[in-house]
């Protein structure tokens, strides 16, 4: 069974009198383990796929199932627990609390879940362990640089063991080199056995993943796997 199955997806948007299809029958199928990168154009509708696959949005037509689950028969409450449980979001912008320290920023996740101060304290270090900031888990984002405040944003998208790593643009925001040593995370992520799906325009970030689907005027265009 495939981790994500999506069959037939529209996403359409009724602006005024207009109707705009930001996706026109998606059908992919993607599977544990695996490390894709979704790629297209601005206004191509990778973003709109990103969305309904973080179960941040819903699709107009179609279906999408996570782990054997239809999304569109869960509540309100299922799809807030799927998005804190079973996806780790990594955004360009960060998405961290400016006041708080990393160690902090990482356990929100564990917060909303309701898992005791102990086991978020362990849990959220060792996500930081695992992204190579155990020595900077006391500083606040104004202390760090860009590639370690995207280090604390990854261990925070890992410290629930998610099924799901998404990443949008993840180094979007950061110079050539820090976007390399990122890019060299995702990998080391990937072989400890995590799925990743990396949203991007540029194919130097594309080129880490294992397979490269194109997206195009809201549908599929080719769907690549690199020969090892």
């Amino acid at each position: 069974m495939a981790l994500i199955e999506t069959t037939n997806l529209w996403k359409t948007y009724v602006m005024g009198a207009e109707e705009i299809h930001a996706l026109r029958g998606v059908s992919i199928s993607i599977e544990r383990g695996e490390y894709v990168a979704i790629m297209g154009p601005s206004g191509s509708g990778k973003s709109t796929l990103m969305n309904l696959i973080g179960c941040l949005d819903t699709p107009s037509q179609g279906t999408y199932s996570l782990n054997g689950k239809q999304a569109g028969q869960m509540s309100d409450d299922e799809l807030a627990r799927i998005r804190n449980e079973e996806i780790g979001f990594v955004f360009q912008t960060f998405n961290l609390l400016p006041r708080a320290t990393a160690l902090h920023n990482v356990e929100l996740p564990l917060i909303y879940a309701g898992v005791s101060a102990k086991v978020r304290h362990e849990r959220a270090s060792t996500a930081l362990d695992k992204v190579e900031l155990g020595d900077r888990k006391t500083h606040k984002p104004n202390e760090l640089s860009g590639g370690q405040r995207q280090r604390v944003a990854i261990a925070r998208a890992l410290v629930n063991n998610p099924s799901i790593v998404l990443a949008d643009e993840p180094t979007g925001n950061l110079d050539s080199k820090t976007g390399v040593e990122i890019m060299n995370l995702f990998e080391r992520l990937h072989e400890a056995g995590n799925t990743i799906i990396l949203v991007t325009h540029e194919p130097e970030v594309a080129a880490h993943a294992h397979r490269s689907i194109h997206i195009r005027d809201g549908q599929v265009e080719k769907d690549v796997r690199r020969v090892a």
